[in-house]
Formats: structure tokens, sequence, C-alpha cells
């Protein structure tokens, strides 16, 4: 019976084990026709840090856009995700993952999810985020050994 998914948005955040996620969302797809697409952001430090960032970082944060642009495309060549579904971007994690997946329509998000304590117990707090955002299934993979 062929995949219900054929069109698959891959969040990863460029630790280790972004290719376990990676590989599950590739083994959704096994054997079928369909997309993979690679979703990497990165939330601005003001985000991350409060508004009250006390210099310029612009710099930095172009310096952190080209490392996640080579990690994003590392990524890809060993899964062979063409360099068009390859998206580096600059916002709010949930949000952007979650306009990117409207707008290329996808069918799956998949995500990596770290257990942690307390309510986040059941996903990880990006893929907490996701899910009642999501017009699509979002698959979380879990990543803790």
């Amino acid at each position: 019976m062929p995949s219900p998914y054929r069109k698959i948005l891959v969040a990863i955040d460029g630790s280790d084990e972004s290719a376990q996620v990676l590989s599950r969302a590739a083994g959704v797809l096994s054997g079928n026709d369909g997309e993979l697409h690679l979703i990497h952001v990165i939330e601005p430090l003001a985000l991350a840090y409060g508004a009250d960032v006390p210099m310029d970082v612009t710099d930095l944060q172009s310096g952190l856009m080209k490392q996640a642009r080579e990690m994003a495309d590392k990524y890809a060549g060993q899964y062979k995700i063409p360099e068009t579904n390859v998206y580096v971007d600059m916002g709010s994690i949930e949000k952007t993952i979650l306009d990117k997946a409207d707008k290329l329509g996808a069918d799956l998000i998949v995500v990596g999810s770290h257990t942690r304590s307390g309510l986040a117990l059941l996903l990880g707090s990006t893929a907490r985020g996701l899910v009642p955002g999501a017009h699509c299934d979002v698959l979380a993979v879990k990543v803790d050994q």
C-alpha cells in the first residue's frame, strides 16, 4: 500500500539527532513517489534573548545563517534532497515551520522530540508547538537514546 504522504517537510535543528529525524522521514517515503523538503529555522537573537540585545548582531546572525545553510546542504546531500527543497529561514521556529508546510502543501511535518520532564514529557517543545497549528500530520521522532 503506497504511503499517504507525498510531500514531507523535515525540520532539523543541526544536532547529531538530525540524521535520525531525516532517516525516519526518508523511511516514510521509501519505495513511494514523493518529495522531501528540509527546513532549519534560526530564531532571531532578539527573540531568543529578549528585545534588549545591547549590540548590533547583524554580522553574527549572517554567520549563523551561513553555517546553518552549510549544515542543511550537507544533510540534504546525504538524502539527495534538491537544493530547491532546502530552506534556512529566520523567525519563530514553530510559526516558520507551519508557514512553510502550508506554503508547500505538505502532507506531513517530521520533527525530532527530546524527552523532558513535566508537561514536556509527551513531546519536545517544538513538536508540542507544531501540533495545534498544523494543517497536516506531525510525526515526532523520539531522538533520545
